[in-house]
């Protein structure tokens, strides 16, 4: 797993790649005090867990959207940028990496055709312009 930092405040965790041949029987990604969360998991046929549902948090009062892209099929070029807006870090995703951004901006570049992603963001979305500032 790579985690990225700011340079502008080094203790500032702005996006992490992990990669699919670092899977293990459970790897909470994501920090705890993060929005969104992300677990890796290598699971053995037969495993099952209880029942359950999600509920409503309380004490959430200011929410950031951060997303999470999986590559599912081809790859993808990812620019990751530091709290100034300067590039950061730019790795390749393969098949079955993700990356995760928190704080900072990002783009993508396809590299394949027929690229296929899933593409995960915290909500509730409200449209672009209560979504995104563009760099």
């Amino acid at each position: 797993m790579e985690n990225i930092y700011s340079k502008i405040e080094p203790n500032t965790l702005l996006h992490i790649i992990h990669r699919f041949d670092e899977f293990e029987e459970r790897n909470n990604i994501c920090p705890d005090d993060q929005f969104i969360q992300l677990a890796a998991l290598k699971m053995k046929k037969g495993t099952t867990f209880r029942p359950h549902k999600h509920i409503f948090k309380s004490g959430v009062d200011q929410v950031i959207a951060q997303e999470s892209w999986v590559v599912l099929k081809g790859k993808v070029k990812v620019i990751m940028y530091d709290l100034d807006d300067s590039i950061i870090h730019t790795p390749i995703l393969n098949v079955g990496d993700c990356s995760i951004t928190f704080r900072g901006g990002h783009n993508y570049e396809i590299l394949e055709d027929d690229t296929i992603v899933y593409e995960y963001k915290t909500g509730p979305y409200q449209g672009q312009k209560l979504d995104k500032e563009f760099i």
